[in-house]
């Protein structure tokens, strides 16, 4: 039963990190990357679920909270980009306690292995969990504040999609560049090449973020000026001749 379902999870993977990489680098809202950004999400989503039940046979907490988080921040980032300017729904008010309650427990048991007297059996340090963990209840944050204010609007509404959908490609490219370097040669190996595809997601990430939030905070600024009636110069005293 593994083999099949090992199958599944690396032809998830490939497909995965092949349309996130397309989707980014595509117009952002043309066709073209909405039809990336669907096979994207899919993919991701049999690979988190297929990488939570094989971590899960082999006791790796950490591919367990690694794969249930990606899965809520594809979902959520897709949601956000499906939806329009200040829309929530059932699903948002579902995905706030999930959130919460997988950050609390990741983070419970990176204390838990941080408290421990005898190193973790799977070799994962504590800041791990406590990175994941604070990511998770970072994302609980913003769909707090999203609800809060009855939805979320413009520049707003793209970087939460951005950031979501970046994250998740990172754990995708992280698990196989850096978790799985013995697939590759070992010149390559040698090289330290493989952090610059894994790491790539979040240069990108960084990029579109500044670029969409600057350029929307610009137009927005450009527009309100140019709404703004200019005051007419008054007009110079001119004194009369005596």
């Amino acid at each position: 039963m593994r083999l099949p379902l090992l199958v599944l999870h690396i032809t998830a993977g490939t497909l995965a990190v092949l349309a996130g990489f397309t989707a980014i680098f595509l117009r952002k809202g043309s066709r073209q990357h909405g039809v990336a950004g669907n096979v994207f999400v899919i993919s991701m989503l049999v690979l988190a679920v297929s990488a939570v039940y094989l971590a899960f046979l082999k006791h790796q907490m950490n591919n367990v909270f690694g794969g249930i988080l990606t899965a809520y921040l594809v979902t959520t980032a897709w949601m956000t980009a499906r939806r329009r300017d200040g829309i929530t729904g059932v699903f948002d008010w579902v995905a706030l306690p999930f959130s919460l309650a997988v950050g609390i427990v990741i983070v419970s048991y990176g204390i838990r292995v941080a408290t421990s007297p005898t190193a973790p059996a799977d070799g994962v340090p504590a800041g791990m969990y406590f990175v994941m963990g604070s990511m998770a209840l970072l994302a609980a944050a913003g769909d707090v504040r999203m609800l809060a204010r009855g939805g979320i609007f413009g520049a707003q509404r793209i970087v939460r999609h951005l950031w979501r959908m970046s994250f998740a490609l990172f754990f995708a490219t992280g698990s196989f560049f850096l978790g799985q370097q013995q697939v590759f040669p070992a010149f390559i190996r040698n090289a330290n090449v493989l952090f610059i595809p894994a790491l790539l997601p979040l240069v990108l990430m960084i990029f579109w973020v500044v670029r969409v939030w600057f350029a929307g905070k610009y137009r927005a600024a450009l527009v309100s000026s140019l709404a703004t009636p200019v005051k007419a110069a008054p007009a110079p005293l001119i004194e009369s001749a005596s």
